[in-house]
């Protein structure tokens, strides 16, 4: 069932009844609850998700969602591009505005879950924004997706040329994996991407105690490197052609579009909340949690990186050259140095797998985005269309045709095709941040005009409303100079230039070209609204209320079960 209730509750709170033609398909009748009624109309059953991602799941999908190749491998561009204080600064500061991004988006999210960013932005901002943010967001999966199969492709190299196995034969493996999993429900996909995304969470977890022990002089080579590489080459790496702290700078500035790939896809938890059981609970527990993990899993991560391997690093000039695998990361650069024997093998595998669960993740984010966007009435509702198990099967087929993207890699020097499209993948990222931020400002200045304060909300954002505000200020910054490095030396780098600013001509012309067709206004805060399906998601509040007291005394009664186990020590966590 899709978080898109109704909100009128008749008869003391059993039968809720859609009142609103843009959110629903007529007047029909459905039971509240987290066990929810469909209405017999065909038509309507057949244009509605499924909420059956509990807690854990929509936890996990949020922290596995920034977990791939932008942290594994990308960290090893930026290190030697940069430095090791650098990274360190950039990759927490814009880990600082994620958080804020997802407190915002979660705010909104808790209080009634929508279909997609589309949807929050066309009924707390204005419609030509929801449909500009909800085609940008769109294009961004339509190609993250085959980039992340030809990721794939790429790491299966390491250890089978491209002379002995096509890459397509391992996109097509890829390819048919993922459809099979997003085709059979999303209480399937979600307890896969739990499983993957844990596995992702260990790998990482390994990877901190292993750099640790690296840096002590534990491995074989027992050099004790410390914060050597900080004074030898130096903490700050000058751009090459500017020397002194002017080519410090530069270098400095130039990591934050990669930083930005690296964190991007933290947001997928806005868009799982509509297939979420009482998201009031797991949704904020979700936000809260990415603090912590980005904590551990960037911070602590890139500080170490920094202390075992140095920026000038020969092997770490010669990964900057190699393709996605393991070849081209920084922390088996650290491995080798370290002189440990097979681990570069192991860890391949593990980064196979932090790509495999992007390409699953990115599919059923492409397909949701799509339905998101026919729901709100902003694209053919033939891609509104769901089927018995509430998966929008034309959507997903649409998504799935622009995976056939990744078959550009069959063809010999074509992996700078990928980077072309991390660059794309990267802005249009960026775009739909800001989107949130100016939807959440709106949202929640109409929320204080007609409730007068935030106090019926179950969860709000920290430092609010100026940390939005001081967010959205930096992100358009990064959204300006993300490539600005194009116009420095005697070449202009056309191409770089191109993919890494399209994203902006093309948000502003779905904006105001939308604008200008249906003419829309922006919605003033007194008039917005905050009532349809909030009393559907209300009556499922108290319902998990009720669950939660059921299940903490039955955990009170049965200690020491792995329950009990994994809801005190594991599920901060996981």
């Amino acid at each position: 069932m899709s978080s898109a209730l109704p909100s009128d509750l008749e008869k003391e709170g059993q039968t809720v009844v859609y009142r609103d033609e843009s959110y629903g398909d007529g007047d029909g009748s459905v039971t509240s609850g987290s066990k929810i009624a469909l209405p017999e109309d065909g038509k309507r059953e057949g244009t509605r998700l499924k909420k059956e991602l509990e807690a854990r799941h929509v936890s996990m999908i949020a922290i596995g969602g920034s977990l791939g190749t932008g942290l594994l491998i990308g960290t090893g561009s930026s290190l030697a591009s940069a430095g090791p204080v650098s990274i360190l600064i950039s990759y927490s500061f814009v880990g600082l505005l994620v958080y804020t991004v997802m407190s915002c988006l979660g705010e909104m999210a808790a209080f009634i879950p929508l279909d997609g960013f589309t949807s929050y932005a066309t009924r707390y901002c204005d419609p030509a924004l929801g449909f500009a943010v909800g085609y940008s967001y769109l294009f961004k999966y339509f190609i993250v997706t085959p980039n992340q199969l030809t990721a794939g492709a790429m790491v299966m190299q390491y250890w089978v040329s491209r002379d002995r196995v096509n890459p397509g034969v391992w996109i097509t493996i890829f390819l048919v994996a993922i459809i099979l999993i997003n085709t059979v429900g999303v209480r399937f996909f979600g307890e896969f991407e739990f499983w993957l995304s844990s596995v992702k969470v260990l790998v990482m977890l390994g990877l901190i105690i292993l750099l640790f022990v690296i840096m002590l002089g534990g491995g074989p080579s027992h050099d004790r490197t410390g914060f050597r590489y900080w004074k030898d080459p130096g903490a700050f790496k000058p751009y090459t052609g500017i020397e002194g702290s002017k080519g410090k700078f530069v270098s400095f500035a130039s990591v934050f579009a990669l930083a930005l790939f690296a964190y991007t896809g933290t947001e997928l938890c806005g868009i799982v909340a509509a297939e979420a059981r009482n998201p009031r609970k797991s949704v904020p527990r979700a936000i809260k949690l990415t603090l912590y993990r980005i904590v551990v899993f960037y911070v602590v991560t890139i500080i170490l990186l920094g202390m075992t391997v140095a920026y000038n690093d020969p092997l770490l000039l010669r990964a900057k050259k190699m393709s996605t695998s393991a070849a081209a990361s920084p922390f088996v650069v650290a491995i080798v140095n370290a002189q440990i024997p097979i681990l570069p093998h192991i860890f391949n595998s593990c980064v196979l797998v932090f790509v495999f669960s992007a390409c699953n993740s990115d599919l059923y984010v492409a397909s949701r985005t799509l339905y998101g966007l026919a729901i709100d009435r902003k694209a053919p509702q033939i891609f509104a269309k769901t089927n018995r198990w509430g998966v929008p099967y034309n959507a997903l087929i649409v998504s799935i045709l622009f995976c056939l993207l990744a078959y550009m890699n069959v063809a010999s020097g074509s992996a700078q095709v990928f980077n072309y499209f991390v660059n794309v993948v990267s802005i249009f990222g960026l775009l739909s941040w800001i989107s949130i931020l100016i939807t959440y400002i709106r949202f929640e200045k109409a929320v204080r005009v007609q409730f007068g304060d935030k106090s019926a909300l179950s969860y709000t954002a920290p430092m609010q409303p100026w940390s939005a505000y001081v967010c959205l200020g930096f992100c358009i910054l990064i959204g300006l100079i993300k490539n600005y490095t194009v116009f420095l030396g005697d070449t202009f780098d056309y191409k770089t230039f191109i993919s890494g600013y399209i994203g902006i001509p093309v948000f502003f012309i779905c904006y105001v070209g939308y604008k200008v067709i249906m003419r829309t206004k922006l919605i003033a805060p007194e008039n917005v609204d905050l009532h349809t399906f909030k009393a559907a998601i209300d009556a499922e509040e108290e319902e998990g209320k009720v669950h939660d007291k059921e299940r903490e005394e039955q955990l009170r009664n049965q200690k020491f079960t792995p329950g009990w186990f994994y809801d005190r020590f594991l599920g901060w966590i996981f």
